[in-house]
């Protein structure tokens, strides 16, 4: 059996997390895609985020699917990778919309199989402090993933055009063999994990919650707004690089990437900023996403301003949606947390999924184009409404606290 507690097997447990963000990979291609396969701005929109969709489902069948079948997580997550390796793959040989947002509903699906089991696994394998340290490196493998996915598909796309892009899914069979190969099968240590969860379970103050806070509800919804505008500015900005730098123009995946390299540093110094700011965080953060916001939405024909905005914009989102999930201890009791944790992923998914309708519900009520310097038009709206957010989370505080 392979040591657990080797670099090379830690590796192999975070390598599955390294894919479960590459369905952004393609963004830096979609004004490529949008005009090879004569498609609105939104519908190639969706083309990104329809995955989102289909793990909102399967984060939540999983588990049953598990349960059912029998089915370990390892063998789970390798089901999930495969799925992922094969759909991934199918818009390198087809060039019918259809066939490829379909094709990207069961990537999106082979995610949702392995999401939450990607953490488990490291749960029942590691405890105390080296639980702690992997389940960070976890999170910043995500955004790794992502920056790296985006910056490979972005060089293909300059080299073998948009259906070449698609090409960055067939990493998934390397860190399926990868997974494979080093990662022991979880049918040890699980009852040492549950002990240990237990207790944890009987934490004096869990004790005290008895039901569920209404302020869960506020957080799914505030996580869902967040990631519309996050997911929106990801989505648009190759379209607006694309109007400033000319149709040829394929650098924009490079910028993604380094807006993602400032969000892995959002993660990892979250917890050094919410030491010294506390609750302050989340202002913090919100400011900064504004910032962005008005950057992107007023930059016109300035690409510095452009970039400028999209790099800040990772960052702050790091210090924000972290502070989702440490709330959630003190709003629920320790049985419905499973409940109330997936409840925030569903509203983070959700935001991402519905990102280009609510993009295009604004250009509307603006009588903005969907093209050009019009694809800003959400950007300032989505300034106002952080600002906003963040004025009702002081006054619904400094409520609280007197209550």
């Amino acid at each position: 059996m392979n040591n657990k507690n080797s670099m090379v097997t830690k590796l192999a447990f975070l390598s599955v997390s390294f894919m479960v963000t590459s369905a952004y990979a393609i963004q830096g291609a979609l004004p490529q895609l949008k005009a090879a396969l004569g498609i609105t701005q939104t519908q190639s929109e969706y083309l990104v985020t329809t995955p989102s969709f289909a793990v909102m489902i399967f984060v939540v069948l999983s588990p049953l699917i598990q349960e059912w079948f029998h089915i370990s997580d390892k063998k789970i997550i390798m089901a999930g990778i495969t799925i992922v390796g094969i759909a991934g793959l199918v818009p390198l040989f087809v060039s019918n919309y259809v066939v490829i947002l379909v094709s990207r509903l069961i990537l999106g699906a082979g995610y949702g199989l392995y999401n939450s089991q990607a953490i488990s696994l490291i749960s029942v394998w590691y405890q105390g402090e080296t639980r702690a340290q992997m389940l960070g490196w976890r999170a910043a493998a995500e955004q790794i993933g992502q920056a790296c996915t985006l910056a490979i598909a972005g060089l293909i796309l300059g080299i073998a055009g948009w259906h070449g892009a698609f090409l960055i899914y067939a990493l998934a069979f390397a860190v399926l063999v990868f997974f494979g190969l080093r990662v022991p099968e979880d049918n040890q240590s699980e009852d040492d994990a549950v002990k240990a969860d237990d207790m944890l379970d009987d934490d004096s103050d869990n004790k005290k919650i008895t039901k569920i806070h209404p302020g869960v509800y506020a957080l799914v919804v505030f996580a869902f707004l967040i990631n519309i505008d996050f997911i929106g500015m990801e989505n648009r900005f190759p379209g607006l690089a694309v109007t400033i730098n000319g149709a040829h123009y394929t650098g924009a995946s490079m910028y993604l990437s380094l807006m993602l390299i400032g969000a892995t540093l959002g993660g990892l110094f979250y917890g050094a900023i919410q030491k010294r700011l506390g609750f302050g965080t989340v202002y913090f953060g919100l400011i900064l996403m504004a910032i962005s916001n008005f950057l992107m939405g007023f930059s016109h024909d300035n690409y510095v301003m452009l970039v400028t905005g999209l790099l800040i914009m990772g960052f702050p989102l790091q210090l924000v949606a972290p502070l989702i999930f440490n709330l959630l201890p003190d709003l629920a009791p320790a049985n419905r947390q499973p409940l109330v944790t997936s409840l925030c992923l569903i509203g983070f998914n959700f935001g991402a999924f519905f990102s280009p309708t609510v993009c295009e519900w604004i250009n509307h009520i603006m009588g903005q184009p969907l093209s050009g310097f019009g694809l800003a038009a959400p950007f300032p709206v989505y300034g106002v409404m952080l600002l906003l957010i963040g004025v009702i989370i002081f006054f619904a505080t400094r409520h609280s606290q007197k209550a």
